[in-house]
């Protein structure tokens, strides 16, 4: 028994042994297999990272060369799409072929600038030293030839096209000379910015409105940006809805403020803007010699408001001379944002005219601001190249749109509410006139009436019908004594009042003016020039340059008038050089035309109207007949046009 229990002790004893060897061998062989998969992926892992670090190492070594290979490529892509498209459809493609042909063209300027820019001044020194020496007497000779050309081309522009344009030049000598007779320094005033300025505006003037090519390419730009700010539709209507344009202004109008706030915040982000205000800045300093701060300014305006565009040159405004601030306020004054200007065309009025007015406006403001606030100092900021501009904040395009669409708030609700309580003063304004009126038996008293009279000699000078002059100083008055947006909402009423025809006057009231009356108000109100904005001036100047405070207080006045008279100018160039197409409203030269027993004296303007007649009414679905169109105005145009393309069945 003792045996046996011991060899079953025994055996036991192994056996437990064997099963307590069993088992610690398979956890050490668990422990040994998760040590080895964990040293198989520490192993793993510290294979990928040497990779990854090498693959950084030879990145970051050949970074530029990498860059180059990449925008090789992007760029043999386009221009291969180019070409594909030149191709199949070449007048289909001919806005992409020219934007091309530019982009190529600036980016090998700037590249041979960069490169090859000690060479160039070296190359062209000579011809600059004997401009310096002969420019005493040579100045002379190329104003006098300037003042020749204008003289003979006014003679034979005026046996053209009528007498019309002579009030407007005349309009234009008697701005120059009032801001002459009223400037800080009469006896200081430097010609040559005032004269380049003036002429430079004449100039693009005469490219964009009499040349064939600078007429289409600005009408074409304009068409465009109103196809592209239609797109502002689709974010107004998902938010507000199916009948959001049943409030036009709120849901319609302000939505193409944060768009465009939004577009421009995003080609500030990528250096487009900067670049665009660069060179346009650096073509105003070269002619007309003024110095880079303002005229970075005056270029910047063109594009953005009159709060934006000094932070271009923010760092050197605690630096800059009392004329060089009087002309940066100037230049704010006398241009307007490229955020309103799309709300300013969804109203109706032309773009073009409003893209020519915004360039022109530019030179036109240092013209004006030179002459009324000559410079007495020295600039300490006469870098001729090199000015560096401020960047923007955002790190990503995403960053930047987020940040531009966030800008506009404030801009949308300070349009808002300067419209909302505007408009409720100048309710209240017309109603207390209108008693004070009829306490005279006159209750036709009102603001615009006597805006109206103040303004309406200035208007006529521009070149404004005289019969139309009455309106158009109603419309200087609002733009000034408000702003722009309510003068812009009046002319658009009066442009829809004209195209749809109807009775000139009701109630010895007149309801429209003529398409020349109305180019010239488009290019007058085309500025921020009023006593909301001298506020807003003051505040955004001051925040950037504190220690200018007392300068930008007392200089701003100044530089508002400055910037309405140099909208003057603009407009009295546009008086100068404007033709439009058809003078007289289309249902009064038809029924001119048809109820007289004579033959028509111009063939050509009643097909025009023949032809915009019928297109209005297929665009429309309505009838004419009877009002103003009436039957046999149809049948005559029917025998002028070509049937079978009018549908005159």
């Amino acid at each position: 028994m003792e045996l046996k229990k011991t060899t079953c002790d025994h055996s036991g004893v192994h056996n437990l042994t064997f099963q307590e060897d069993e088992f610690i061998n398979f956890e050490s062989d668990l422990h040994e297999n998760k040590h080895d998969s964990a040293d198989e992926k520490l192993r793993l892992k510290g294979l990928l990272e040497k990779k990854y670090d090498k693959a950084c190492i030879f990145c970051k070594k050949y970074r530029t060369r990498i860059k180059y290979v990449m925008c090789r490529i992007l760029i043999t892509a386009y221009l291969t799409a180019v070409i594909a498209a030149c191709s199949l459809n070449f007048q289909r493609a001919l806005p992409l072929f020219i934007i091309t042909v530019l982009a190529i063209f600036f980016i090998c300027w700037d590249f041979l600038v960069a490169k090859y820019e000690d060479r160039i001044a070296a190359f062209f020194s000579p011809g600059e030293r004997y401009l310096e020496k002969q420019w005493f007497w040579l100045k002379w000779v190329v104003c006098a030839a300037l003042i020749v050309a204008i003289i003979f081309w006014l003679i034979f522009d005026t046996a053209k096209q009528g007498s019309r344009q002579l009030i407007s030049f005349g309009g234009l000598v008697m701005y120059i000379l009032l801001m002459f007779v009223f400037s800080k320094y009469p006896t200081r005033v430097a010609w040559r910015p005032v004269f380049s300025g003036i002429v430079m505006q004449f100039i693009l003037g005469l490219l964009l409105l009499r040349t064939k090519l600078g007429f289409d390419t600005f009408n074409w730009l304009g068409i465009q940006i109103q196809t592209f700010l239609e797109y502002s539709d689709t974010g107004a209507k998902f938010v507000f809805g199916e009948k959001y344009t049943d409030h036009f202004f709120a849901f319609k109008v302000l939505p193409i403020v944060v768009f465009f706030s939004t577009v421009m915040s995003m080609l500030y982000h990528i250096g487009f803007m900067q670049w665009l205000v660069g060179k346009v800045g650096w073509i105003m300093q070269i002619f007309m010699g003024t110095t880079p701060v303002e005229s970075l300014v005056a270029a910047g305006n063109i594009f953005v408001g009159q709060t934006e565009s000094p932070l271009l040159v923010r760092p050197y405004l605690p630096y800059i001379t009392k004329s060089e601030l009087h002309a940066v306020m100037t230049a704010g004054f006398s241009t307007i944002a490229g955020s309103v200007l799309g709300a300013y065309i969804s109203f109706g009025v032309s773009a073009s005219h409003l893209l020519t007015a915004s360039v022109m406006s530019a030179p036109a403001s240092l013209a004006t601001s030179k002459l009324f606030w000559p410079e007495t100092e020295k600039p300490k900021v006469t870098l001729k190249s090199g000015l560096k501009m401020a960047k923007g904040e955002s790190n990503n395009l995403l960053e930047a749109a987020s940040q531009g669409a966030s800008s506009s708030i404030l801009l949308v609700a300070n349009i808002a509410v300067n419209l909302i309580s505007f408009l409720a003063l100048l309710a209240f304004v017309d109603s207390a006139l209108s008693w004070v009126g009829s306490l005279f038996d006159y209750p036709q008293l009102n603001f615009e009436n006597i805006c109206a009279y103040v303004f309406m000699p200035f208007s006529f000078m521009m070149g404004v019908d005289w019969e139309d002059s009455f309106i158009v100083g109603g419309l200087l008055g609002y733009k000034t004594f408000f702003n722009e947006f309510v003068a812009y909402e009046r002319l658009s009423k009066l442009i829809h009042n004209r195209e749809k025809g109807g009775s000139m006057y009701i109630n010895d009231v007149k309801q429209y003016m003529t398409v020349r009356s109305e180019t010239i108000a488009t290019y007058a109100l085309c500025g921020f020039a009023n006593f909301g904005s001298l506020g807003m001036v003051i505040g955004s100047l001051t925040s950037m340059a504190p220690s200018k405070k007392k300068e930008i207080a007392s200089g701003a006045f100044r530089a508002m008038i400055a910037g309405t008279i140099a909208c003057f100018m603009t407009a009295c160039i546009a008086g100068m050089l404007a033709i439009p197409d058809v003078e007289v409203p289309c249902h009064i030269l038809l029924q001119t035309a048809f109820n007289s027993t004579s033959s028509p004296a111009n063939i050509t303007e009643l097909v025009e109207c023949c032809q915009q007649t019928f297109t209005s009414a297929n665009s429309s679905q309505e009838s004419f007949s009877g009002g103003n169109y009436t039957l046999s105005f149809w049948k005559k145009c029917c025998q002028i046009l070509n049937q079978t393309t009018f549908n005159c069945t």
